[in-house]
């Protein structure tokens, strides 16, 4: 159990230090939360810059809304305000 909480963490983590990464997952979990997810994920498809496997692992994300529950959380509660 605690070896998965931390792989969790560290995914959260590296999710949140990338700013692309992050802003893709804060997006996606909005989509989700407004039930807005298919055009998104219809287009996400259609994209002929990526390849099948990322397509794939997105599309397995975005249709976990607890993960990304747990992101946008997780990067609310650790962002530094300067």
């Amino acid at each position: 159990m605690l070896a998965t909480w931390l792989r969790d963490l560290e995914s959260l983590e590296a999710i949140s230090q990338d700013d692309a990464t992050r802003d893709l997952f804060l997006r996606m979990a909005w989509l989700s939360q407004e039930d807005r997810l298919q055009p998104f994920l219809f287009e996400l498809q259609r994209d002929d810059d990526l390849d099948d496997s990322t397509k794939g692992m997105l599309t397995e994300i975005a249709e976990d809304p607890t993960f990304l529950l747990a992101v946008e959380d997780y990067v609310q509660k650790t962002q530094i305000v300067h």
